[in-house]
């Protein structure tokens, strides 16, 4: 099946423009927050919205880190393919300021709480939030909610969402792919089969 567009380049625009506001609104000007974008692509949101912060701000410097969660994460020893880890660029202690993490697609949670526990060797922060341009809120496993959220969808597990970003795939959007099968039993309304 062809993938559903979520968000175009005008809606994705828009989206980040309104999430950096947000931002504004419960932040001021930013002085004692720093943004952290999760690796690898909450990385390209985090740059994505520190850009557009310092036009907004008119502030030429932000605290901006980046942080790699792989050996932070729950299934580091159960993957079928070793993983390989981002760069960490994080040179500043976090001791009192006000964290923002930052993640593309939250999906089951278990990406924040890794990087949660990898931001503890850093410092102690005053206070942690955080902000995604697609909260997947009926897939979650573990108690974790956004404090920013781009845009909600109510999608199933064998659906996947796409983010894909003008620096990498030569145009801003969000997409949504189904997988065959279950497009396939959804359209014959066959029962999936039990598990048992």
């Amino acid at each position: 099946m062809r993938p559903v567009t979520l968000l175009d380049s005008t809606a994705f625009g828009l989206t980040v423009t309104r999430l950096c506001h947000q931002l504004i609104e419960d932040h001021g000007d930013l002085s004692n927050t720093a943004l952290i974008g999760l690796q690898p692509r909450g990385v390209l949101l985090g740059k994505r919205l520190k850009r557009e912060l310092q036009v907004i701000l008119k502030r030429k410097e932000l605290t901006y880190g980046e942080l790699d969660i792989t050996f932070h994460r729950d299934d580091f020893r159960q993957r079928p393919v070793t993983a390989t880890p981002s760069a960490t660029d994080l040179d500043f202690n976090l001791d009192g300021l006000n964290v923002v993490l930052i993640d593309d697609v939250l999906f089951s949670g278990r990406t924040v709480r890794a990087g949660l526990d990898a931001l503890l060797s850093f410092g102690r922060p005053a206070s942690v939030q955080l902000l995604v341009l697609i909260d997947r809120r009926f897939s979650r496993e573990l108690p974790i909610q956004p404090d920013y959220v781009g845009r909600w969808v109510d999608s199933i597990a064998d659906q996947r969402v796409a983010v894909e970003w003008k620096e990498l795939d030569g145009k801003d959007r969000v997409l949504i792919h189904e997988h065959a099968s279950s497009a396939s039993e959804r359209t014959t309304h066959k029962a999936p089969a039990s598990d048992t």
